[in-house]
């Protein structure tokens, strides 16, 4: 199947059903600025909202929202925050060993976009992307510079395809 094949195959997924996830001891759903431009940009591409929430950076409290995310409707769960390196940033080490397949290239690739935008601070920048039983599982960064990055650069232009191979 060719480039072609793939982007017609795309075309039939529609519009994706969605989760979004923001992890965050400071913030709250009122103050979640990053929370409501991934479901601004989300909803401005056609796609419709399953689930909402903002939990702290614990481990439990991350991994438990996310698998209910995954039991519902939605196709793609998107995670906000909690990915820095800092101490409390435990979002990458927390969703990471649930995905069945990482897709390394999104995070590779965003930290060239963001290199382009700040420099050398995008070493600082963890993203990870990958599929969960033929589900798509994103963690961005809580800015709302790299939320804006990552979805009108990287995973809204390709979600449908995405959506569609990890169903496959």
């Amino acid at each position: 199947m060719g480039v072609a094949d793939h982007q017609a195959s795309a075309r039939a997924v529609g519009p994706v059903a969605y989760a979004a996830l923001t992890v965050s001891d400071s913030r709250t759903e009122a103050t979640d600025d990053s929370g409501r431009l991934i479901r601004r940009l989300f909803d401005e591409a056609g796609h419709r909202l399953i689930d909402y929430e903002v939990v702290q950076n614990e481990p439990w409290r991350i991994q438990a929202a996310v698998r209910r995310f995954l039991q519902s409707p939605a196709q793609c769960v998107v995670v906000s925050g909690g990915t820095g390196a800092g101490r409390r940033d435990l979002t990458i080490e927390t969703v990471a060993p649930l995905l069945e397949k990482a897709l390394p290239g999104f995070g590779e690739v965003f930290r060239w976009l963001s290199y382009e935008e700040i420099g050398s601070a995008a070493m600082l920048s963890r993203a990870l992307c990958g599929v969960i039983h033929g589900k798509v599982v994103c963690c961005l960064p809580g800015s709302e510079a790299a939320v804006r990055l990552a979805l009108s650069k990287l995973l809204l232009p390709e979600l449908p395809h995405l959506i569609w191979v990890a169903s496959q």
